[in-house]
C-alpha cells in the first residue's frame, strides 16, 4: 500500500494534472482533497487535451476509482460538464467516480459576492478567480454552508432561505441585484437529482482501502504557497494546500501517506496579486515572451519569473516532499543563459521565505546564480543522458539546492513527453 500526495511546491499551474495524470496508472485511488474549481490541471493524453477542475486528473487510468473529498467545494454546473465532457471522450466515468455528500455547495450567492468584494476592495483587491471559493469557505467554518447532505430532506430549503435572507441584504447593499428563492432552489434540486447517483460517503471506502493495501494518489489543488497559513497571505486561496489537508478533507490519517511529489515548474508563474519575487517585469524581453503563459481556469495572463529556489526548498521542508517532479523543462530551451535566485537577503542579512510575510517578501534582496543554457530542442529526450549537458547541470542543481531528488523531468506537454530517472 502506497499514499502519494502530489503538490505544487510555487504557486501553482506546476504541472500537477501531467504529473498526477503519469502516476495514476499504478494507483487504485486517485482523489481530491481541498479547494474547488478555482484550480485548472490540464492533461494531454491519447484521449486528448483536457482542461478540468474538479474531477481528479488521474481518472483516465481506467484502473482507478475517482473520489472527490469533503474538503473540496463544488460548483455542480461545473462538475456535471466535466463529467458530460470525459463520458463523451470515451473515459467513462460512472461507477468509478464519487463524492463525498459532506462536500460544501458553491451557491449563486457565493460567487456574486465574490465579484462584489473584489471591486469594492479597489486596488486592494486580492485577484480571486471570482468563483465563489473564499465566500463559500467563510461560509463553511461560519456555519453557512449548505453540503449535498442537505439536500436528502427538506433541510436544503431550510438553510438556502436563510441564507438568502442573509445574503440579499449583502449583495443589495454593494450594488447587486436581488435573488429569488425559488429560482436557486429549482436550480439547485435539479443538480442533485443529476449528482446523485455519484454521492457516495467515503470515509468506509477509503479506510477499507488503506487497510487492504490500495494505493492511493492524492492530487492538491493550487500550490503550496497559496495555502491559507503558509502561502503569502492574503494573496492565497481560501482552503490549505498542504498534504496535511487530505487528512481533514479525505479522512487519510497522515501516518498513511508514504510518499510526497512536489511538482516544480522549471521557472516560476503567478495568476493574480501578490508577491512574486523573481518577476520579470519587461514585457517586451524574449524570456517573458517564452515562459508567458494562459491560466486554464480564468484565461488570464500568468506573471511570469525565473526559478526560485528559496521557494522550492521551503515546499521541500513545508510538506515533507520526498522526490520532485520537474516540468517545463523544455521552454528553457534556446537561452544563453539561465538566472536562478539561490537566496534572500534583508538589509544584508540572510533570511528564509518564512522570516517575512507577503509585503517583505517585496522588499528582500534576490541572490541570483547565472548558469549557463542550451540550444537543443529536448521535446524527443526520453532519457536523463539524452539531455544536453547543460540541461543536466539544471536538473542536478535544484534536486541538490531543494534536498530531494528529481525524479521525473517534464519536456513537453503530453503524458510520454516525461523523463523517468
Amino acid at each position: 500500500m502506497t499514499v502519494t500526495a502530489v503538490i505544487g511546491s510555487q504557486w501553482g499551474d506546476e504541472g500537477k494534472g501531467k504529473a498526477v495524470d503519469f502516476l495514476a496508472g499504478s494507483m487504485d485511488y486517485v482523489a481530491r482533497f481541498n479547494g474547488g474549481n478555482n484550480a485548472g490541471h490540464t492533461v494531454i493524453n491519447e484521449f486528448g487535451t483536457f482542461k478540468i477542475h474538479l474531477v481528479p486528473s488521474g481518472i483516465f487510468a481506467q484502473n482507478t476509482t475517482g473520489l472527490i473529498g469533503g474538503g473540496v467545494v463544488i460548483d455542480p454546473q461545473v462538475l456535471l460538464e466535466e463529467i458530460e465532457m470525459l463520458n463523451k471522450a470515451g473515459i467513462g466515468v460512472d461507477g468509478r467516480l464519487w463524492v463525498s455528500p459532506r462536500s460544501h455547495v458553491i451557491m449563486p450567492y457565493h460567487k456574486i459576492l465574490d465579484g462584489l468584494y473584489e471591486e469594492a476592495k479597489g486596488a486592494g483587491a486580492t485577484g480571486t478567480t471570482r468563483r465563489g471559493i473564499g465566500p463559500v469557505f467563510a461560509d463553511k467554518v461560519s456555519y453557512n454552508g449548505i453540503r449535498w447532505t442537505d439536500f436528502t430532506s427538506d433541510m436544503f430549503e431550510q438553510r438556502l432561505q436563510v441564507q438568502l435572507n442573509l445574503k440579499n441584504k449583502i449583495i443589495v447593499a454593494l450594488g447587486g441585484e436581488v435573488l429569488k428563492y425559488e429560482a436557486v432552489r429549482d436550480e439547485y434540486r435539479g443538480y442533485y437529482a443529476r449528482l446523485k447517483p455519484y454521492l457516495k460517503e467515503l470515509f468506509s471506502l477509503v479506510q477499507d482501502g488503506l487497510k487492504s493495501g490500495k494505493n492511493f494518489l492524492l492530487e492538491q489543488a493550487m500550490g503550496t504557497f497559496l495555502d491559507t497559513d503558509w502561502g503569502t497571505y492574503p494573496f492565497v486561496t481560501a482552503s490549505t494546500t498542504i498534504p496535511s489537508a487530505a487528512s481533514a478533507g479525505l479522512g487519510i490519517p497522515p501516518r498513511y501517506i508514504t510518499n510526497v511529489v512536489g511538482v516544480t515548474k522549471a521557472y516560476t508563474t503567478r495568476v493574480g496579486g501578490g508577491p512574486l519575487p523573481t518577476e520579470i517585469h519587461d514585457t517586451e524581453s524574449e524570456v517573458y515572451k517564452k515562459f508567458g503563459e494562459v491560466a486554464a481556469t480564468t484565461g488570464r495572463i500568468r506573471r511570469v519569473g525565473w526559478l526560485d529556489l528559496e521557494i522550492v526548498r521551503t515546499a521541500v521542508d513545508l510538506s515533507g516532499v520526498t522526490e520532485l517532479c520537474l516540468t517545463k523543462v523544455d521552454t528553457l530551451s534556446g537561452l544563453e543563459e539561465i538566472q536562478v535566485c539561490t537566496g534572500y537577503k534583508m538589509n544584508g542579512v540572510d533570511v528564509r521565505y518564512a522570516d517575512v510575510d507577503a509585503y517583505g517578501l517585496d522588499k528582500v534582496e534576490l541572490v541570483y546564480k547565472k548558469v549557463k543554457g542550451w540550444q537543443e530542442d529536448i521535446s524527443q529526450a526520453r532519457t536523463f543522458e539524452e539531455l544536453p549537458a547543460n540541461a543536466q547541470s539544471y536538473v542536478k542543481m535544484i534536486e541538490e539546492s531543494a534536498g530531494a531528488p528529481v525524479k521525473w523531468i517534464g519536456v513537453g506537454p503530453e503524458r510520454e513527453a516525461t523523463i523517468r530517472r
